[in-house]
């Protein structure tokens, strides 16, 4: 998938096992894409990789045919193993990589995210190659405890000076995201406002609606 499809996305949704609550990856999945989320992670901190391959696989079976992108969060070996397009990497997984080896490692990604905190961190993701970089915590979230927020100023420097794609992200909800859109982002990724809602679908389109 080239970055021209990327760019094209603006709905990031999350498939996150600390908020399934009984419910099926591939019915989630289903739900998100019904209500417009055109790029999807999947995020399984507590599994190992085997567990994590077959819920990435449940949710391709869903995404691949509407052509919505598959992220993994974190594991490199689970994104390869199930065809996933990408990896997502939080900014020390990334750093623990070494320059040398990076190439080699995520030789068969097509699609490299990062989490990005500063607008340092920001650049030299850009500089290192990443296909699209998240920026945040812009608020206070719950899948983040214990890290600052950014706040919407990182939000309009990244607008300002960043070229790849970026994904705002972190306690972003349809009260707070017309200020996260007037600072600049035109993609934002949603974990627990779309995930907690009595209807994810509709959670979903009511975002997908701001960001056309």
């Amino acid at each position: 998938m080239g970055n021209t499809r990327l760019a094209s996305c603006r709905l990031y949704g999350f498939i996150d096992t600390a908020y399934l609550a009984g419910r099926r990856p591939s019915d989630l999945a289903r739900q998100l894409i019904a209500g417009g989320a055109d790029i999807l992670q999947v995020r399984a901190k507590e599994l190992h990789t085997p567990q994590r391959v077959e819920m990435v696989l449940a949710v391709i079976g869903v995404a691949m045919p509407r052509n919505v992108p598959v992220i993994v969060n974190d594991d490199i070996t689970a994104a390869f193993e199930s065809g996933a397009d990408g990896v997502h990497l939080g900014q020390e997984d990334w750093v623990a990589i070494p320059q040398e080896q990076r190439n080699d490692r995520l030789a068969n990604m097509r699609i490299v995210g990062i989490s990005t905190h500063s607008l340092e961190q920001a650049l030299q993701a850009e500089r290192d190659g990443a296909n699209y970089i998240g920026v945040g915590p812009v608020f206070p979230t719950g899948t983040k405890p214990g890290v600052p927020p950014v706040g919407l100023e990182l939000v309009q420097q990244a607008a300002g000076r960043v070229a790849v794609p970026f994904f705002a992200i972190g306690g972003i909800t349809l009260d707070n995201i017309d200020s996260v859109l007037t600072a600049g982002a035109s993609r934002v990724a949603v974990v627990s406002a779309i995930l907690q809602a009595p209807d994810v679908a509709k959670a979903a389109r009511a975002f997908t609606s701001k960001l056309k």
